[in-house]
């Protein structure tokens, strides 16, 4: 079983990141589960969400404490809130923003660790800088636990008209960004 947790803050849809990561492990042929965790319920506090993939039916239904991958949407989560709680090590962290990774001050993390500025590539395509989809695509490309095409049908089934083109094109490069980026590694 695969188990992601998703760090962000109201408004930056950290919910449903972990709903299409579902719907994409879904049409993958995998069985998945989706679901948030927050609360104060107002734009820019702390949210977690969760999701697990399995190839079989999925019967946990606490909060994951102990991960796989993160997913971190705000950069200022990193040491606000111990976002690395549990990660197993050698584990796959995705974090949003447009430092390299040694700028983090994340030396003594046994993980994976990418970063990509999805924010910029959500302005983009989207002209907001709404994260969540582009993580996604690069969620793909690091782990392989999803497909792009799953997470662009997810994408496709959500939203429609150009917020879903916008979508759909920022997880495109997000997923071709990050496939550079470990061809490098």
């Amino acid at each position: 079983m695969v188990q992601v947790r998703i760090h962000g803050r109201g408004g930056q849809g950290v919910v449903t990141a972990a709903e299409l990561l579902s719907v994409a492990a879904f049409l993958d042929g995998l069985h998945a589960q989706a679901f948030p965790s927050f609360g104060s319920e107002r734009t820019g506090a702390p949210v977690v969400a969760f999701c697990r993939i399995d190839e079989r039916p999925i019967r946990l239904r606490e909060p994951i404490a102990t991960p796989d991958a993160l997913i971190v949407q705000d950069p200022t989560l990193l040491h606000q809130v111990d976002v690395f709680a549990g990660l197993r090590p050698g584990g796959h962290v995705l974090v949003n923003t447009t430092r390299p990774v040694e700028a983090l001050g994340l030396g003594d993390v046994d993980a994976r660790v990418l970063t990509l500025p999805a924010s910029e590539l959500a302005r983009r395509h989207l002209g907001r800088p709404v994260p969540n989809a582009a993580l996604l695509g690069g969620f793909a490309a690091l782990t392989g636990d999803v497909t792009l095409q799953s997470v662009t049908t997810a994408i496709r089934e959500r939203f429609s008209g150009p917020l879903a083109s916008g979508n759909v094109a920022a997880a495109e490069a997000a997923f071709a960004a990050v496939a550079e980026a470990l061809a490098h590694v």
